[in-house]
């Protein structure tokens, strides 16, 4: 994990208990400020907690930031007296590390703001959903669950108040790489995790037909440490339309792998060169996928483009898993967006045409393009398989399946066609294509 350091600053707000706290000892977090933040929401009506997350300006850490006080006002509003609410702690992003980081090293700072989300909307049980294979952070889960109950903080009447919620902790069956909010609500309701050809409207239609409230991992961790210092005072970080902090896994060839916490609008340049050291010495850098898997590729000249939910959506990208992946000058970007369409063609259900066909037959053809077998109309026909997977797909990942090709076309078409046209890789990696 990163140093902060007037060098090498960051502001850790998600992350502000990790390496303070024994996660499994409650008494630790309680003295570093744990759930002073949900005992001052206990003080306020659930509209004012709702107003007070408002006015920091959170949005979801994931997808395209959708505004969080909006989706808990439509909560509170929703008929019916009883809801639930849920964490979704899948992570599916092989690189990515912020959901098992926050859950194993602090827990108590996204019970928390499950806490004050579920008080905020009038929830009465929750769930955590996170993969199997975390054992520790499961562990940790349930370790911090018992302290919770054993300090008033879970059943009913919280804290002595009229408030009561329970939360249990769900494994996610299998390796799910991708999962929805619909998929986590049948794992919760425990039937088998298919998506949905339409996922029903949430939050009104959720689990069991009530009104649902989905956030990830790291946003519940933002709730808390709002309402503990304040709406102005996270406002004062990010940028107007991106307020806050957000958690970046840096990997790839970068000297400094690991997690950083940066505020939102900090340009890439600062996350991969001040915090993660850069490239090796010998080596330039090529490339940063930003997002993970479904992330989209951008060059080397776009390093200075500040890292917030728009200007990433207008580069082409979005912020996803969070993971930043460097790329040196020995990377071909035709073979590496092959590699990418091979990981997602694989991890998808085959539910939906667009997905199942389009993934495959963009596979294909920069597979044919990587043994010196490209067609001259190859590049128009990514483009177009691409656009049709954006509009098309019918589940967040079939949709974001477009930006690893999109941007390649966009970024590096002097590659692509050099390998279509001259049947040439520059940098040696595709070894059909070798001494051409």
């Amino acid at each position: 994990m990163g140093v902060d350091s007037e060098d090498h600053p960051q502001v850790r707000i998600a992350l502000r208990n990790c390496g303070h706290v024994e996660p499994r000892n409650t008494n630790p977090s309680i003295a570093r400020g744990s759930y002073e933040g949900f005992k001052k929401a206990l003080k306020l009506s659930p509209a004012g907690v709702i107003e007070e997350v408002g006015r920091s300006g959170l949005r979801e850490r994931s997808g395209n930031g959708y505004g969080v006080a909006e989706t808990w006002r439509l909560c509170l509003d929703a008929p019916g007296n009883e809801k639930h609410l849920i964490c979704n702690a899948a992570e599916g992003d092989p690189f990515s590390l912020i959901v098992q980081t926050l859950l194993e090293e602090d827990p108590h700072s996204v019970l928390e703001g499950m806490l004050i989300g579920a008080y905020a909307m009038g929830a009465g049980r929750g769930w955590v959903c996170v993969n199997a294979e975390y054992g520790e952070a499961i562990r940790s889960l349930g370790a911090a669950l018992k302290e919770m109950e054993d300090h008033g903080l879970l059943g009913r009447h919280i804290l002595n108040s009229q408030f009561s919620f329970n939360i249990e902790v769900r494994a996610l069956p299998g390796k799910l790489t991708f999962i929805d909010d619909g998929q986590l609500i049948q794992v919760v309701e425990g039937r088998k995790t298919l998506p949905f050809v339409s996922s029903p409207p949430l939050p009104f239609h959720g689990l069991e037909g009530k009104p649902t409230l989905i956030h990830q991992t790291e946003t519940w961790s933002h709730v808390s440490a709002i309402l503990e210092k304040g709406s102005e005072w996270y406002a004062a970080h990010g940028t107007e339309q991106s307020r806050g902090t957000k958690i970046f896994t840096l990997s790839g060839n970068v000297m400094n792998p690991g997690l950083v916490e940066v505020p939102m609008g900090t340009p890439l340049r600062r996350i991969v060169y001040d915090l993660g050291g850069g490239v090796p010495e010998g080596q330039n850098l090529k490339a940063v996928q930003v997002g993970g898997p479904t992330g989209g590729f951008l060059p080397a000249d776009a390093l200075d483009l500040p890292v917030d939910y728009e200007s990433l959506s207008g580069a082409g990208t979005f912020m996803g898993s969070g993971t930043l992946l460097v790329l040196d000058d020995s990377a071909c970007m035709v073979n590496q967006a092959k590699s990418t369409l091979s990981f997602i063609e694989a991890e998808s259900c085959g539910r939906c045409v667009f997905c199942r066909e389009g993934t495959r037959q963009m596979w294909e053809i920069l597979k044919e393009i990587t043994e010196g077998k490209g067609k001259t109309d190859d590049i128009d026909l990514l483009s177009e398989l691409s656009e049709g997977l954006a509009s098309g797909a019918e589940c967040d990942m079939g949709r974001a399946a477009a930006h690893p090709v999109l941007t390649v076309i966009r970024y590096f078409r002097g590659e692509l066609e050099a390998h279509v046209k001259g049947r040439q890789c520059e940098v040696q990696v595709c070894k059909e294509l070798r001494g051409s």
